[in-house]
């Protein structure tokens, strides 16, 4: 097993769906917070959803007010997993901290080479990839899901 490891943010131990961006990331802006999916059109993973997966990127960009943002997705069900950053920035690690969402930190680049939807857990300092093999909901249920999930929340 690839383990990529980091500095700590916010501990915790969380399996799931990679969703690897190439590109920095702003959640105000960039993200739906009511679906979770990635709406800044000049993202490498637009139309993506990061609802439930580890969100893997290099680093956040963008206002103080995405830190919020972060925290009213946590709050509705549409939040990431856990977050894995190639650079912190204060934003992301802010939002991370108050909504209790595990971030790794200063993790080597070479993490950006994760294929998408390969199953990874976040434990501790550690980033493991636990298989590469991509897997995915049909395209749109996830969509289709979403709303049932914001209603039982």
């Amino acid at each position: 097993m690839k383990a990529f490891r980091g500095k700590v943010a916010v501990e915790g131990m969380v399996d799931g769906m990679a969703l690897v961006s190439r590109f920095p990331l702003s959640f105000l802006g960039g993200v739906n917070p009511a679906t979770g999916q990635i709406i800044d059109h000049e993202s490498d993973v637009f139309g993506e959803f990061v609802t439930g997966k580890i969100l893997i990127y290099p680093t956040g960009k963008g206002s103080t007010v995405g830190s919020y943002v972060i925290y009213g997705m946590k709050k509705v069900g549409t939040a990431p997993a856990a977050m894995v950053l190639v650079k912190p920035d204060p934003v992301t690690t802010i939002g991370c901290v108050i909504s209790v969402i595990p971030m790794l930190h200063s993790v080597d680049a070479a993490v950006l080479s994760i294929k998408q939807g390969s199953r990874v857990r976040v434990s501790k300092d550690v980033l493991e990839i636990l298989s590469n093999e991509a897997r995915s909901l049909p395209p749109g249920l996830f969509a289709l899901l979403a709303p049932i999930c914001l209603c039982c929340s």
